[in-house]
């Protein structure tokens, strides 16, 4: 039995995010900043949160799945096992440039954050480490004068829209929780050749027969309020387990032995959920 999602996000400090730091026109006045296209951390995170805003998207590539707990969060599965990334290369970047990234990713190593508890407002943060910004040559600006300048506003504009994404996902989850439509999830994968098959769990997901047997101005109230296509997207989803299983092996990250892979890789793995 392996776990899948064993832990929600640290509320302190967000995966991949090794620090942060307020950005501000004293200390950053002649900073810049620079793309990042790899992050070599990111080489190691198995799975990152998701928002509703790219289910559509993320269920053509990605397992998406909830957190463990009872205030579970949407994830993105990158791999299967912790310490596994099988879209992103050692380097951390992207292995397929033509991948879908979540957002969550794209948005790094920048977040919208609160400063002081006492107060709601959100306050552009970096993650120090990062090498996103700094006091080199390349890169653009983060300042115009004591002014933020182009580029930062559109990094702090990406920030705020992930941000409303996270309330419209809060919104969605809320929803799950209050038809108690969220269930313990397991996923059995039997690759051919293999005498057991691999259980995954730690991990939830929607419960299908409760999601049937909802009466239908229940319903139609999902529908109405967009809810029920995000949960189609969520199942769907599921069957990208076996997939991501299968690139898994390709790329000798286990969870089977030399032996194993060679039997995994002569047949197509077949999934149970």
């Amino acid at each position: 039995m392996i776990d899948m999602a064993s832990q929600a996000p640290n509320p302190q400090l967000p995966p991949l995010y090794q620090g942060l730091e307020p950005i501000n026109s004293s200390k950053h006045a002649d900073w810049n900043v620079r793309q990042l296209m790899k992050v070599p951390h990111a080489a190691t995170v198995h799975a990152v949160p998701a928002t509703v805003d790219e289910f559509a998207m993320l269920q053509k590539t990605y397992p998406i799945i909830f957190s463990a707990g009872d205030n579970p969060v949407p994830l993105v599965l990158m791999g299967l096992n912790e310490g596994v990334n099988c879209y992103l290369d050692e380097e951390g970047g992207l292995i397929d440039q033509e991948t879908y990234l979540p957002a969550y990713l794209r948005r790094y190593p920048f977040m919208l954050a609160k400063l002081r508890p006492d107060s709601d407002e959100l306050s552009l943060c970096v993650d120090p480490t990062s090498g996103g910004i700094g006091e080199f040559d390349e890169g653009e600006p983060l300042f115009d004068g004591k002014e933020p300048s182009a580029a930062t506003k559109n990094i702090l504009n990406f920030c705020e829209q992930f941000e409303t994404a996270g309330q419209r996902t809060q919104t969605f989850m809320n929803a799950l929780k209050e038809h108690d439509l969220i269930m313990d999830g397991e996923v059995a994968i039997q690759p051919a050749g293999l005498e057991k098959p691999f259980v995954y769990r730690g991990f939830q997901m929607v419960d299908e027969k409760k999601l049937r047997d909802l009466p239908g101005d229940k319903l139609r109230k999902l529908n109405q309020e967009g809810i029920l296509p995000l949960i189609f997207a969520h199942l769907f989803s599921l069957s990208m387990i076996r997939d991501l299983f299968a690139r898994q092996v390709r790329q000798g990250k286990g969870p089977v032995d030399e032996k194993d892979i060679a039997a995994a890789q002569q047949s197509p793995a077949s999934t149970e959920a």
